[in-house]
């Protein structure tokens, strides 16, 4: 079968804008369907446009989707559908909203994906019957939603071959080469919706594997693309010191914990060391936030004394770092938005994001706001951090957005030195451009005029009386 694979850009201007980067699980798949014989192109719009005569000529056209892509994908699928080409689509945020998505394509691949598609295949080419995939939903010839039972997930990741980057139209824009190494997260953040899509029970490519595909593909830089890198610190270090005697000191980023180097004032100086010999030159950190209250209810479980002394310990052995901040927790305020940048340009982390609470389907945090009534807009393509779509507990959604904006201003002032230009450029841009937009010029405007005549939803008022 001629299948093409579809990744849309994110809508408008946003802190991913500067990042020529793909997703690793179209990718993937490709290589599945490749390894199974089908001609299979993968189409990233971030890195260029998308080849539609060729994605309207497919037999099968698979669209994956996050929640700020979600609408652009909608109109991708109803646009190969009306050229008689079926569709599927997979991701988060159809995982989670499967209804909403059969609006717009023939199939919705719930969670893993990687063998609902492969017999979603042997039901277009071989009559297999759809009730029989697990994880699949679909509309029965009655026109009536069918959602199949969910899809246990792959007790081992060893079967899978690497995704396949050459199947990548425009993979010559990929930088750095991404690699993921794990599924799955033990932690349980409020906010996060990782282990609902992949367990909490962490699978793991073999060491051997890892060290395999990267000689394989002799990549100049690296992003290990796990949502963290050190989930276990003795797996982490094994592979760190296979990569040194290999010869595979590649410069390489990756998402990490803080407390992952620094934990009840302890340093793990041997784990800092094998970072920095392997060629770890910047990690990106969920900290979320300097306020206890804040990290308490985001179930974050580390302390600022972790952070401090993480970030020190960093610093100390020549790593850079990227702080993730999160703004809009029901115990933050306004004062503690300010503490935040505070401690962020006090700690002298090397360049830092701060991202507006964003109620992503499914999550416990987005469960909550629902049934409080305080989302007020379903627009998906706002849904990127950069625009407040819920009533904060202790501030009006205008505060939380003007917060926001002045938290990046002050971070990205030009008198600050850069220990990490490119991405303090890339701050700085964002910070000066975001609000220029007209897009969000409109938003800025209206979000204000609906906040200043609103006091909230009578359920928020409630909350704030207690």
């Amino acid at each position: 079968m001629k299948i093409s694979l579809v990744e849309p850009a994110p809508p408008g201007f946003h802190i991913y804008s500067f990042v020529k980067q793909v997703r690793l699980g179209l990718p993937l798949l490709g290589a599945m369907a490749r390894d199974r014989g089908h001609d299979v192109r993968v189409h990233v719009e971030t890195l260029g446009e998308v080849d539609w005569p060729r994605v309207l000529t497919s037999d099968l056209v698979g669209i994956s989707t996050i929640t700020s892509t979600s609408m652009k994908a909608y109109r991708y699928a109803e646009r190969a559908r009306q050229a008689g080409v079926p569709v599927v689509m997979g991701g988060p945020h159809v995982t989670f909203e499967p209804d909403e998505a059969l609006e717009f394509c023939d199939y919705v691949v719930r969670g893993e994906g990687e063998e609902a598609l492969f017999e979603l295949l042997e039901h277009l080419e071989k009559g297999r019957p759809l009730d029989s995939i697990l994880g699949l939903s679909y509309r029965a010839p009655d026109g009536t939603v069918v959602h199949n039972s969910p899809r246990p997930l792959l007790d081992s990741l060893d079967a899978l071959p690497v995704p396949d980057l050459d199947l990548v139209d425009f993979r010559e824009k990929i930088n750095p080469t991404p690699f993921l190494t794990s599924r799955g997260c033990p932690h349980d953040c409020e906010f996060c919706s990782v282990i609902m899509m992949f367990g909490r029970r962490v699978r793991t490519d073999p060491e051997e594997k890892v060290v395999r595909a990267l000689k394989a593909e002799n990549p100049k830089s690296i992003f290990f693309y796990d949502d963290n890198f050190m989930l276990s610190k003795r797996r982490t270090k094994a592979l760190l010191a296979r990569m040194i005697r290999e010869g595979l000191q590649v410069p390489f980023s990756a998402q990490i914990r803080v407390d992952s180097v620094y934990k009840g004032g302890r340093v793990d100086h041997d784990l800092l060391k094998l970072l920095t010999e392997a060629g770890c030159y910047l990690v990106y950190l969920g900290l979320e936030s300097a306020n206890p209250e804040t990290l308490a209810a985001f179930n974050k479980r580390q302390s600022l004394d972790d952070i401090r002394g993480g970030l020190e310990a960093l610093h100390a052995y020549g790593i850079k770092t990227h702080g993730m901040f999160v703004f809009g927790s029901d115990t933050d305020t306004l004062e503690s938005i300010d503490n935040t940048v505070d401690f962020a340009i006090a700690t002298d982390i090397s360049s830092a994001q701060f991202l507006i609470l964003t109620p992503l389907p499914g999550t416990r945090q987005t469960d909550k706001l629902r049934r409080e009534g305080r989302i007020f807009t379903n627009n998906w393509s706002l849904y990127d951090g950069h625009h407040v779509v819920f009533w904060p507990k202790k501030m009006t959604p205008w505060e939380l957005q003007q917060a926001t904006m002045g938290a990046h201003r002050r971070f990205y002032r030009l008198n600050r030195l850069p220990p990490n230009p490119k991405h303090r450029l890339e701050g700085f841009l964002l910070t000066r451009g975001w609000e220029r937009v007209p897009d969000n010029m409109a938003y800025l405007r209206e979000l204000r005029a609906f906040t200043g005549t609103r006091s909230g939803p009578a359920e928020l008022q409630k909350l704030g009386s207690e």
